[in-house]
């Protein structure tokens, strides 16, 4: 799909607002719906039935934020699907959001003062649906990081778009409704073993429309985090992902994996391995309802370190 129609606006996120920190997350795995070099980034977006091409670049400083929003399309956007896109856009990089009492509360956490000095502005952010997301969450259980990788791929190349715009060709995730005449037999072909279960399931329930983002959104936590764990296959660990980075919720720290408990137990520990419970209580200890916002911090912090200069425990973990 070439998508040679465009529409340029510009953004003014809420200061601080840390433009490539914010786009661009060194913890989560490559894939082929999106590309960052410093100062912009691309993205494929799937939104009302309707796939478009986004480019974002920063056109502003941390305490004067400006966001030059450009959308990519295949015909011309009505005035009213551009002021959607933009509000959508502005939600999943979080870009209204008033995190002062973040740094209020916070900065004078040892571990945290250098890191938020260092990333002032950082927002949490996705740039995919809850749909997609929870594809992701999918394809991360129980397997490596090269074999999630293996997996999105896989499924993107079969179900996905291939969309070029602004000289990047990338793909564009499938609607859940293209895969009601899809068999778990047809996704196992894609070696996602048990997970076919979960993608089928999980997809069906959402051309369904039993579970629409926009309602979930403004619910209290626990409402969100109960109708959440009511789809096939969303279990505490999934859940804690979909809540923080798809609804935003930076308390939402009360599952820790085997691979994340770990990190932490390096990170807040400087130990090899510290029990979970411990580890939740010292996060919920030192940074209350601000804990999921703050581990996102220090998380991201590490992999930046790591990307910039290799850190040997930590690509022992990640197995890419």
């Amino acid at each position: 799909m070439n998508l040679r129609k465009r529409v340029a606006v510009q953004i003014t996120p809420t200061a601080p607002f840390n433009f490539d920190a914010t786009a661009y997350k060194p913890s989560h795995f490559p894939s082929s719906d999106n590309s960052w070099t410093k100062g912009t980034y691309w993205f494929t977006l799937n939104f009302q039935n309707r796939i478009y091409g986004i480019r974002l670049e920063n056109r502003g400083e941390i305490e004067t934020p400006r966001v030059l929003l450009t959308i990519y399309c295949d015909r011309p956007i009505e005035g009213d699907k551009i002021a959607e896109i933009i509000r959508e856009v502005k939600w999943r990089f979080d870009m209204e959001a008033d995190i002062s009492g973040f740094y209020d509360t916070l900065r004078s956490d040892r571990l945290l003062e250098p890191i938020l000095h260092r990333w002032k502005g950082m927002r949490v952010s996705c740039q995919y649906s809850l749909y997609e997301l929870i594809i992701i969450t999918i394809v991360l259980q129980n397997a490596t990081v090269r074999r999630s990788v293996q997996m999105t791929e896989a499924l993107l190349r079969r179900y996905g778009t291939s969309v070029r715009f602004d000289q990047k060709e990338l793909n564009a995730f499938w609607r859940p409704d293209s895969l009601t005449g899809t068999s778990e037999d047809d996704l196992r072909e894609l070696k996602v073993g048990y997970r076919a279960k979960s993608i089928k399931r999980i997809s069906d329930a959402f051309a369904r429309l039993c579970i629409d983002e926009s309602k979930l959104r403004p619910l209290p936590t626990t409402e969100a985090k109960s109708e959440l764990m009511k789809l096939y296959g969303i279990g505490p660990a999934s859940v804690g992902i979909l809540l923080f980075e798809a609804l935003h919720r930076y308390d939402a720290f009360d599952h820790i994996s085997p691979w994340e408990q770990k990190i932490y137990s390096h990170l807040l520990f400087n130990s090899d391995l510290v029990s979970p419970s411990q580890i939740l209580e010292e996060v919920d200890r030192r940074w209350g309802s601000w804990k999921m916002l703050a581990a996102h911090y220090i998380f991201e912090d590490l992999f930046w370190r790591n990307k910039n200069r290799k850190v040997q425990w930590l690509e022992g973990l990640i197995k890419l």
